[in-house]
């Protein structure tokens, strides 16, 4: 791991500081302008996510999308970001319980609310679609702020500034990595515990289907909702035409009693809120973060058993079966 430098670290929060300063001085549209421009600037300069994108569409969408089509989508989930990134430092000050009904259209709540008003553990899960930041920030608004697992940023002044926006309406953050007990803490006391569920989880993660291909998936996530019983939330927050408006809603609740209690639950559970995630992104695929390796990793071949006996050779017209 590279050794951090103290004074860069300073020095790039003291950069981001200014320019949150300057956004914040903007109105939302204005901000939206320079999320135009920062855009489009980062769309040139930055070839090898570029890339990364234009390859993650091409294996997801096959030849639904021309090379030109798939560009443009690449073009707007930079623009997307970069507006989502100016909306960030809007929130604290356009969020509020008495405001948020102007700017968030609530579908498919009412299951989740019964849930969360009723108690017991409950897990959120959601992808890097949409305002993903929002909707944990939402959730302390509406009084049910979650604990949400997330990797801290390397550079710690950035890292406690991001955690000062996350926490401001009581949502807690738990590490990804040394935070389990802290997890299953929150489990057992009936707690919200959040997710983002589409991260390649290395060569040990649990293969899933992902948009027809294979996709590196934490299995804890499932292994914990199984312990505890504790239904899973599949929900997105997403971007409704110009300004800042978004639907919050919820595709799908799967409640793990459901299950038959075999070995392959958590399998068929991580396939399941897998598949919700891809029904969430074909609706909208510019605001998906097409950017980042989500198939990173793909299952190794299965080796041919060493004592594997060969099948005999048939006289006939037809080639003989491959020996397993």
């Amino acid at each position: 791991m590279r050794r951090r430098r103290p004074v860069v670290d300073y020095a790039a929060y003291l950069a981001v500081r200014i320019i949150v300063c300057l956004a914040q001085m903007m109105s939302v549209d204005e901000s939206y302008q320079f999320a135009r421009l920062l855009a489009n600037l980062l769309y040139r300069v930055d070839k090898r996510h570029r890339k990364v994108g234009m390859d993650n569409l091409l294996q997801a969408f096959g030849d639904k999308y021309t090379e030109a089509e798939r560009d443009k989508i690449v073009r707007g989930v930079y623009l997307h970001f970069c507006m989502m990134l100016m909306e960030i430092l809007h929130i604290p000050r356009k969020l509020h319980p008495t405001t948020w009904r102007d700017r968030i259209t609530l579908v498919g709540h009412e299951k989740v609310l019964d849930r969360l008003i009723g108690g017991g553990p409950l897990v959120m899960l959601t992808g890097h679609f949409g305002n993903w930041e929002m909707a944990g920030y939402l959730f302390g608004v509406f009084g049910f702020p979650p604990y949400s697992v997330a990797r801290a940023l390397d550079n710690p002044h950035l890292d406690k500034f991001l955690r000062s926006f996350r926490e401001r309406t009581g949502q807690k953050m738990i590490p990804k990595k040394g935070g389990y007990d802290q997890m299953l803490d929150v489990l057992r006391t009936g707690g919200v515990l959040s997710f983002l569920a589409d991260q390649d989880a290395g060569e040990r993660g649990m293969f899933v289907d992902f948009f027809g291909r294979p996709a590196s998936t934490h299995k804890a996530i499932a292994l914990l909702a199984i312990e505890h019983q504790a239904p899973v939330v599949v929900g997105y927050a997403r971007r409704l035409g110009p300004g800042f408006r978004y639907e919050v809603g919820c595709v799908e609740l799967i409640d793990p009693a459901e299950l038959s209690g075999s070995p392959d639950d958590a399998r068929l559970l991580t396939q399941r809120y897998t598949s919700a995630l891809e029904e969430i992104i074909r609706r909208d695929p510019d605001q998906y973060l097409w950017l980042h390796r989500r198939w990173k990793h793909q299952p190794k071949p299965k080796k041919a058993r060493a004592n594997a006996v060969p099948k005999p050779h048939l006289e006939t017209t037809e080639a003989p079966a491959p020996v397993e």
